[in-house]
């Protein structure tokens, strides 16, 4: 049996290629990216804790953290980033558009759009059990058939737009992701200048695989933030 078809139903079958088929809706083959995100959205739901963390491959942690960071008063932190998606970014907007019919949310035409993609992503678990009962009523069949059917999809504009559109937004919301991220999809040349670019409240560093950066360089740009941070945690020690 595959390593995660405990968290996809039965009728989702793997096939070579990295994809799968859901038997309830065979015409289309659920692709890799997909089905990952199924897994995360399965996964939080069937937890118990009162936040989950979700965390991108690609991320390093360069300083240490606790669930209080994520999780403050009884509510979980909750990051928009306000009108940071404009028309440069069509399939940012392509996942609003998904994750509206999904949900029965209104379309939504003005520009810019809130953002809700970060790393971590922390997620409360009661939410996203809602969420996804909310995604069966409004399209009358189990959320992964309606997830799985979509070409294009993102679990975080999901979770965004279903706390703001019908939560009416979260307590405890942020606009900051504690983590430096380079998602551009060519190499990352200034390895000199990102430490410069981490602030004492970061607490991660993300390096896109899909920037095609090499290893060495991803080693350069780690190292170089490991001094940084280490000098900065001993100045402050120090004072």
């Amino acid at each position: 049996m595959h390593a995660v078809d405990g968290y996809l139903p039965r009728s989702f079958v793997h096939i070579p290629g990295n994809l799968w088929v859901n038997l309830r809706s065979p015409i289309l083959p659920v692709r890799g990216w997909i089905a990952q995100q199924l897994i995360k959205l399965e996964f939080v739901a069937r937890s118990q804790d009162s936040v989950v963390l979700l965390v991108d491959s690609d991320v390093t942690f360069i300083r240490p953290f606790s669930a209080d960071t994520f999780h403050r008063h009884g509510e979980v932190r909750f990051f928009r980033a306000v009108d940071a998606i404009h028309a440069g970014l069509p399939r940012h907007i392509c996942w609003h558009r998904v994750a509206r019919e999904l949900l029965g949310v209104r379309s939504c035409d003005r520009m810019p759009l809130n953002d809700y993609i970060c790393w971590p992503m922390a997620w409360d678990p009661s939410v996203v059990r809602s969420m996804l009962r909310r995604v069966e009523e409004v399209t009358g069949k189990p959320w992964q058939t309606a997830v799985a059917s979509q070409r294009h999809f993102s679990e975080g504009i999901l979770y965004g737009v279903y706390v703001d559109e019908i939560l009416g937004g979260m307590p405890y919301s942020e606009n900051t992701m504690l983590c430096v991220n380079y998602y551009d999809e060519t190499p990352f040349e200034e390895i000199e200048k990102f430490a410069s670019y981490i602030t004492p409240n970061d607490i991660a560093v993300m390096i896109s695989a899909k920037s095609g950066t090499s290893l060495a360089s991803r080693r350069r740009a780690l190292a170089a933030i490991a001094a940084s941070v280490g000098a900065d945690i001993h100045q402050q020690g120090a004072t």
